[in-house]
């Protein structure tokens, strides 16, 4: 299979050459990675520019964004920068994050899932995170969710759900959508990706209210988010964040801010959210 990767870069000149390299030494080598280093004052340029003229695959992209870390809509606009640089011809097209190693059969067991069921749609390992000495399960992990760090798309799929959305929680409508369409999830739990920073270190105050309008660009509705918000800031360990996905909620919707899915597209998530809170009840 043919596996194109992009990696949105904003200041990462100290991990972007591990993931480089633990890209370039897999058993089933990529045939293109983008680099989009996206308005970075640091060395990260130049790390990838010493890659690049190393391993024809590699290429970058510079571009000029906003300096401040926002999740979402900065890091998929970077995506598409590099994106626009690339044909079709792949199979399976990654959005990668620059601060993460790969173990060396990372892609090939992706291939292989892949090759093995027609209707898998998105498939990834898991990530883990150094404390104290081991790398240990990154807390926001879970076995139906494919973190945003590391999405591979077969190339259907990706096409099928209208790409990314540049917006905050662009990776999780992305699933959602993917199942609307009768595509299949799969995460690899054998699959371990060291993940040097954990999400979110650097995102800013401004961020903290995208949360709650990503859930009602996603039609959540208030009860779902209600229940969403309150876990997501228990898994966080920040119960004061769980006041500002509400807040971020309720001024989306008070501003009518445009959804990122259709009405019919909304029922059936916001169906499929219901099952899977009653599920974990039942429990």
């Amino acid at each position: 299979m043919n596996f194109y990767i992009i990696i949105p870069a904003h200041n990462e000149a100290e991990s972007i050459g591990l993931t480089l390299y633990s890209l370039v030494n897999q058993t089933l080598k990529p045939k293109k990675i983008v680099v989009v280093n996206d308005n970075s004052s640091d060395n990260t340029q130049s790390v990838v520019d010493g890659y690049a003229q190393k391993h024809d695959c590699i290429s970058l992209v510079n571009c000029k964004s906003s300096d401040q870390h926002l999740p979402g809509s900065k890091i998929i606009n970077a995506f598409y920068k590099g994106y626009e640089t690339l044909d079709d011809n792949y199979d399976v097209i990654c959005k990668f994050d620059a601060d993460l190693i790969f173990p060396n059969n990372y892609l090939e067991q992706l291939a292989l899932h892949f090759n093995k069921n027609d209707t898998l749609g998105m498939v990834s390992g898991f990530c883990y995170i150094e404390k104290n000495g081991d790398w240990i399960l990154e807390n926001l992990t879970r076995k139906d969710h494919i973190r945003g760090a590391l999405k591979a798309y077969r190339k259907d799929c990706f096409l099928e759900i209208g790409k990314l959305k540049p917006s905050m929680g662009w990776d999780t409508v992305d699933e959602l959508l993917a199942k609307y369409y009768g595509w299949e999830i799969l995460t690899d739990a054998s699959l371990h990706v060291k993940h040097l920073k954990p999400t979110g270190i650097s995102y800013n105050k401004a961020s903290k209210y995208l949360q709650g309008e990503a859930m009602y660009k996603m039609r959540y509705g208030f009860f779902i988010t209600l229940i969403s918000a309150l876990k997501l800031a228990y898994k966080k360990g920040k119960l004061s964040l769980f006041k500002d996905y509400m807040a971020g909620f309720f001024r989306a919707k008070k501003e009518k801010i445009e959804f990122l899915v259709s009405e019919d597209e909304g029922k059936f998530i916001r169906n499929l959210r219901w099952k899977g809170i009653m599920n974990k009840f039942q429990k």
